[in-house]
């Protein structure tokens, strides 16, 4: 399965076969976040977090490493000849990746700040890439019970426990006031005064790819990112919003693409539905 990912793009009978192999992986994948979520639900319940911090004084646990290691190892059963980078393990230069048509973007535990906050918002975040942009997404809310899907031309949905999956879809015309999701633990100035020219507004915190997820469930407008964020942050859940028939796009209005350069960072980006809100009107910065 997407052993032939390397010949994709030659035309329609390709796009279709791989359309066709990615819908194949849906549920495996989706089954390989509901067990990582249930090893960090296993490690949150258990009050014994096991912190270290990172070099750049962000928290690590044990719990992050856990998802790591049955992710991983899922995927490359799974998947035996498509490459994983993952937020435990980013450290392969750009010189291999670059070599890399397709390829596995994992963050085990996206909002560990909130996993340690002990707010429930935190997921299990795995996409797959195919030529710079993300064709299928998994985002697991383990504290939920929750998993969103998404493929793009294809659709998304929310799966609830044992429920059976149900479409999700953005809303395409915005609400009055504005409903804005907002990082709860990077909030400065930027985007303060974006919020100041953005006029009537409701604005809510919310921590991890969940913010995605509520724009692509139509249970808020807009989401803009004015503050740094990683690959692994953003992927599985853009291909939840954009299956979603929503939007994430940089200042200059370009869908986010992945692992083009050295750097895993990404620009500024905003995440919305409604082309007709002007939300990129309103940004006082570039970047």
């Amino acid at each position: 399965m997407l052993d032939r990912c390397g010949d994709v793009g030659a035309g329609v009978a390709q796009v279709m076969t791989l359309r066709a192999d990615i819908k194949k992986l849906r549920e495996p994948v989706t089954m390989i976040a509901r067990r990582a979520g249930d090893a960090i639900l296993e490690i949150y319940r258990s009050m014994d977090p096991g912190v270290t911090y990172k070099d750049d004084d962000s928290p690590l646990t044990s719990a992050d490493l856990a998802a790591h290691e049955l992710i991983v190892n899922s995927l490359a059963e799974l998947t035996p000849g498509i490459p994983v980078l993952s937020e435990e393990s980013a450290d392969i230069p750009f010189a291999v990746r670059s070599g890399w048509k397709t390829h596995w973007l994992v963050d085990p535990l996206d909002g560990t700040r909130e996993f340690l906050a002990r707010n429930g918002e935190f997921t299990v975040n795995i996409a797959l890439i195919h030529e710079h942009t993300a064709v299928l997404g998994v985002v697991g809310v383990p504290a939920l019970g929750a998993v969103y899907t998404g493929i793009p031309g294809v659709g998304a949905d929310r799966r609830s426990g044992a429920d059976a999956p149900v479409a999700i879809h953005v809303q395409t015309t915005a609400s009055k006031p504005v409903r804005v999701v907002g990082s709860r633990s990077h909030r400065g100035d930027t985007l303060d005064a974006y919020l100041a020219a953005l006029g009537a507004h409701t604005l809510v915190p919310v921590g991890s790819a969940l913010k995605f997820c509520i724009v692509a469930e139509g249970g808020a407008d807009v989401y803009p990112r004015l503050g740094l964020t990683s690959e692994w942050d953003t992927a599985a859940a853009q291909a939840v919003v954009t299956a979603a028939g929503g939007h994430v796009v940089t200042l200059d209005g370009q869908p986010l693409r992945y692992n083009t350069k050295e750097s895993l960072l990404n620009p500024y980006f905003f995440v919305y539905a409604d082309d007709a809100a002007g939300f990129l009107q309103h940004v006082p910065v570039s970047r």
